[in-house]
């Protein structure tokens, strides 16, 4: 899990839920759609660095929600070295039960991710980077969503 102090204070689900209320998978799937709305929005205006780490939430929300399901977990090959509270170990297994096919390189937005954690990145297109984890979405069954389903977003979030 990645440091978040210097990005909590900017996560637009504050104020919006109560991920504890919500439960184990309810609060992370509600935690991904409205962060995969938020982070596609920063980017559109330009708050890259913002909207790349506001999109890692998204992914790692997605991913937590996904093996929070005994259902959903039962049915993956999960090794004993597996940590399924480590991001990157949840996507490989999760690729390797053929849920994800695995075309989204995870590595390079992880770099990503650190470049953006670190500095503001104005010039870096993130064209293929938001595809990529908009397939990873899809193929989770988090998107498509309805926005008329989440709570409206606060236009006072950074």
């Amino acid at each position: 899990m990645r440091e978040r102090m210097w990005y909590s204070i900017f996560m637009p689900h504050a104020g919006l839920m109560d991920e504890a209320r919500l439960g184990p998978e309810e609060g992370p799937l509600q935690r991904a759609r409205l962060h995969m709305r938020s982070g596609k929005r920063r980017l559109r205006q330009g708050k890259i660095s913002a909207g790349i780490v506001t999109l890692y939430d998204a992914l790692s929300a997605a991913l937590q929600w996904y093996v929070a399901s005994p259902a959903r977990k039962s049915a993956l090959t999960i090794n004993a070295q597996d940590n399924l509270k480590d991001e990157r170990a949840i996507y490989a297994v999760l690729v390797r039960s053929g849920i994800l096919d695995g075309a989204f390189d995870y590595e390079a937005f992880d770099r990503v991710v650190e470049a953006a954690l670190r500095d503001e990145m104005p010039e870096y297109d993130y064209t293929e980077s938001l595809r990529g984890i908009e397939s990873v979405m899809t193929q989770l069954g988090v998107m498509p969503f309805d926005e008329k389903d989440l709570p409206a977003e606060d236009p006072a979030t950074f």
